[in-house]
């Protein structure tokens, strides 16, 4: 089954597209899962907020700041220790799956295409991004100069405009599943 690697800029709407995908996917009786890279990150931070005394209430709720900090971080003491313990998630997943990551930056692409994944950019007007930021109620924005953010020079198995409602991006996550041919 084919292995999807979702990227673009923060609020582009990745977590969203994966959804609507593996929704898709399902309803066509087709296993789906979303696998994160920054699964250790979102841990992380949540255990750092709750030594600071100021313990997040909504798990989906991100510390942009301190997110790419601590990736960056991470990498800078262990250059593969995300994708490394993302590749042991990878390789227990059953293989009539199909993994949807949606939370790829540029320092995993090299790991994610040498697990087979296929490259999918989502991109969105800036106002859209910074609003759905907002709406999710973030605590604090990624930087776009993190290195985690630089852009991705690679031609893209797929390209996703986000910048209608969910009714076109469903629409898209259509015409990707069309493509990858992918039967239950």
């Amino acid at each position: 089954m084919p292995r999807l690697a979702l990227y673009g800029l923060p609020g582009v709407g990745k977590s969203t597209f994966a959804h609507l995908l593996t929704k898709q996917l399902e309803a066509a009786g087709v296993s789906s899962a979303v696998v994160k890279i920054g699964a250790p990150l979102y841990e992380l931070q949540t255990l750092i907020h709750t030594v600071a005394g100021r313990p997040l209430l909504t798990p989906t709720v991100q510390d942009g700041l301190l997110l790419g900090d601590l990736a960056e971080h991470l990498r800078r003491i262990n250059p593969a220790s995300l994708t490394d313990l993302f590749a042991a998630k990878v390789s227990a997943a059953p293989a009539e799956t199909v993994l949807v990551c949606d939370d790829m930056r540029a320092p995993d692409v090299d790991a994610l295409e040498r697990l087979g994944f296929l490259l999918v950019e989502i991109h969105a007007p800036q106002e859209v991004r910074q609003g759905r930021g907002q709406a999710r109620g973030d605590l604090t924005a990624g930087r776009e100069d993190q290195p985690s953010e630089a852009p991705i020079h690679r031609t893209p198995y797929h390209r996703v405009a986000n910048h209608g409602g969910l009714a076109a991006l469903r629409g898209q996550a259509a015409a990707l599943i069309e493509r990858l041919e992918v039967k239950a």
